[in-house]
């Protein structure tokens, strides 16, 4: 039997139920070649984001959604795609050659994918079988945890470390978004945040964690919001070197995400044992 080459075009709604059983409904049918294609979508609300920014956030959901499959005994080929969801889905066709198509969107009183009519230009323009899978976060959330970590200078601390691995043994499966805000001045800032990044990461990974980062801004308190923007967490963990040597708990950095947010919000202090200052408004 062929392989079958399905595109699958999603951003926010990556991670839901409905087009998460659809792949695995697809997969069970016979053999599959996945392929994801994530638009760079701007927030709807909010601060202003950078480039760097969106783009950094689309990544991190190719990424997330690569580790999954792999969870789940499959592999998925992904890029991060034209801002324009038409244009990516479009370049994603013409490069991969797929048999089928799916897209993934908010409810139509939500989506401005819908809004400009990507399923039915897709379908007309490629030639190709489109099925269209509509998630409502607001009334379905998504089918698992994930969690804010904003860390930096600490972010390779055993105890950081340990924090996740105990917040992943709770049931179900449990997502993890590292930011890593920007030292103040030098050229070198985001190098050395994106450094601070991938080592984490790997350290992270090697633990077996499900877990994807960027970097932020150099104020923590803006790198948190921004990351709000664009992704639904269930709670935060904020990383931080001791009271009198951490700059960010001089910024009250705690109390202004958990007032924010309303969020629980856990405080992991390097070299410290236990987990502090936890709890939502």
């Amino acid at each position: 039997m062929a392989v079958k080459k399905i595109l699958v075009v999603a951003n926010e709604t990556l991670g839901g139920s409905k087009l998460v059983e659809l792949i695995r409904a697809k997969r069970a049918e016979g053999e599959v070649a996945l392929t994801l294609v994530v638009p760079q979508t701007r927030p709807r609300h909010g601060a202003v984001i950078y480039d760097e920014a969106v783009r950094d956030a689309a990544q991190v959901r190719v990424d997330l959604a690569q580790q999954f499959m792999k969870a789940e005994g499959a592999s998925i080929e992904g890029e991060v795609g034209d801002p324009d969801p038409y244009t990516a889905a479009m370049d994603a066709i013409g490069f991969y050659r797929p048999d089928e198509v799916i897209v993934s969107t908010l409810p139509q009183t939500a989506s401005g994918w819908l809004r400009r009519d990507l399923v039915e230009r897709i379908e007309q323009s490629s030639g190709l079988p489109v099925e269209h899978v509509v998630t409502d976060l607001e009334s379905e959330g998504l089918p698992f945890d994930v969690t804010l970590v904003l860390a930096n200078q600490t972010i390779g601390e055993p105890s950081l470390l340990e924090t996740l691995k105990a917040k992943a043994l709770g049931e179900g499966e449990h997502l993890f978004i590292i930011v890593v805000p920007q030292a103040h001045g030098g050229g070198h800032a985001a190098v050395d945040a994106r450094h601070a990044l991938h080592q984490g990461l790997r350290s992270f990974r090697s633990a077996g964690l499900l877990v994807a980062g960027m970097i932020g801004p150099p104020d923590p308190y803006d790198a948190a919001m921004n990351a709000m923007q664009s992704f639904r967490f269930t709670d935060v963990i904020v990383s931080t070197l001791e009271p009198l040597q951490s700059g960010w708990l001089r910024q009250h950095i705690v109390e202004r995400i958990r007032e924010a947010t309303g969020k629980d919000v856990t405080h992991v202090i390097a070299g410290q044992d236990l987990e502090i200052e936890s709890g939502a408004t």
